[in-house]
């Protein structure tokens, strides 16, 4: 599962289009024909005739992610906001994610104390995509945690890879209220 997610991830990225585990489709009805190879000219080898009357021409049928594929907006939930707040809880509930779900994440601070969320684990378990702040986007290798020393907001983009039941916390905290715990199946 996880190689597969990998190849339609990068096929994603790159633009290209991804190796199914599916069986070919069959063409439709209403589809274009393929046109099939010129008859060889005499005198050619006879050998690979057989060969290749033998290989069917078929296409290979992709998900259904769309034409951008995995992160396309009818693969995408937008998650209620983390907040960062002094004494206010940072999530009101539990988050449920899908392995292979593309996510956006809003956090927004206040600015009442310097905080921060931590989670390297969490992190590890998702593919970030982009982590947006005042219009600029940056694309991370990786990320351990967020600080934020002033009023702000910053949305997170990513795609949940590894199941598992993480956690985003204020560190040095030990509330549940100062967490956000997030399962993914």
């Amino acid at each position: 599962m996880t190689r597969l997610l990998t190849a339609a991830m990068l096929a994603a990225l790159l633009g290209t289009p991804a190796l199914s585990q599916t069986a070919p489709a069959e063409p439709a009805a209403d589809a274009p024909q393929v046109a099939q190879a010129a008859p060889e000219a005499e005198g050619e080898d006879d050998d690979d005739e057989a060969e290749e009357a033998a290989a069917p021409l078929t296409q290979v049928q992709h998900h259904d992610y769309g034409p951008s594929g995995i992160m396309t907006r009818s693969n995408r939930a937008d998650l209620a906001p983390l907040t960062l707040a002094s004494g206010q809880p940072v999530a009101g509930e539990e988050y449920a994610l899908q392995s292979g779900g593309f996510y956006r994440l809003p956090i927004v601070a206040d600015g009442s104390a310097e905080l921060a969320l931590s989670g390297g684990d969490f992190f590890r378990a998702i593919w970030i995509n982009e982590v947006v702040i005042n219009d600029i986007e940056i694309r991370p290798m990786g990320v351990h945690s967020i600080e934020f020393d002033a009023a702000g907001e910053a949305l997170i983009s990513f795609i949940a890879i590894q199941p598992g039941r993480y956690t985003l916390s204020i560190p040095g905290s030990s509330g549940e209220s100062q967490q956000a715990v997030f399962n993914i199946r």
